[in-house]
């Protein structure tokens, strides 16, 4: 089982205590409300997770649709839900077929999800990947907003692609699939260094909890890219 893979099947409370640090200036809205209103509007969030997009957009609309392969993450948004004493909609599935009628969402959300297929289908990820988009574009209504969100580095002091093959799919989304790109900070704040530790070495590993400590980082960078496109 892949590390994150093993994380989104048995530690989603400890994931959700990590993200809950995460975006500490609140960009991540900021830049989504830059390319479209979101009041109002059928929203779908797919690979949603423990529920870190309809955590933040659920006060916006009451048409929210969460989707995510794994239920113990589905679980841990269930329980976020209730104490926000929401209301959305959570489903189980998977990306590449979804659960949705077609024209369903006026704005379709993946974040931080569907770049995990580069390294899960490193053989074929463009095959993959382009289903999940295909699927994206059957679900958004005309003039509808696609956003992916995916990582440009935790950790550093610039933004740029963790590895390669997350550059190459970056690319793609941009070349062949005329998506645009804008760059934002979303950096965690924690009460402290090693309380900073504490609550990320689990998913970012050893290497990044040892910077954390030699740079006294009890904000941590981080640094997000936003594709989006008109459908």
């Amino acid at each position: 089982m892949d590390h994150f893979e093993r994380i989104y099947a048995h530690e989603a409370e400890a994931y959700q205590r990590m993200i809950a640090a995460e975006d500490v200036d609140g960009n991540i809205l900021a830049a989504l409300e830059a390319i479209t209103p979101l009041k109002g509007k059928r929203i779908l969030d797919l690979g949603s997770g423990t529920g870190r997009m309809p955590l933040l957009l659920h006060t916006f609309s009451d048409q929210i649709i969460g989707i995510d392969l794994n239920l113990p993450m589905l679980r841990e948004q269930q329980r976020q839900r209730a104490r926000l004493n929401g209301s959305w909609h959570l489903l189980q599935g998977d990306m590449r077929c979804l659960p949705v009628e077609s024209g369903w969402s006026e704005v379709t959300l993946a974040g931080w999800a569907i770049g995990h297929m580069t390294s899960w289908f490193s053989s074929d990820w463009r095959v993959q990947i382009g289903k999940v988009i295909i699927e994206m574009q059957r679900v958004t209504a005309p003039n509808g907003v696609i956003f992916i969100l995916e990582t440009l580095t935790t950790g550093a002091e610039k933004a740029a692609p963790p590895n390669q093959d997350l550059a190459d799919y970056y690319a793609w989304l941009e070349n062949q699939h005329d998506f645009s790109r804008s760059t934002i900070q979303t950096d965690y704040l924690f009460e402290s260094v090693e309380d900073a530790v504490q609550h990320t070495e689990f998913f970012f590993g050893t290497e990044l909890s040892q910077t954390i400590r030699e740079r006294n980082w009890a904000r941590l960078p981080e640094w997000t890219g936003i594709w989006s496109k008109i459908v």
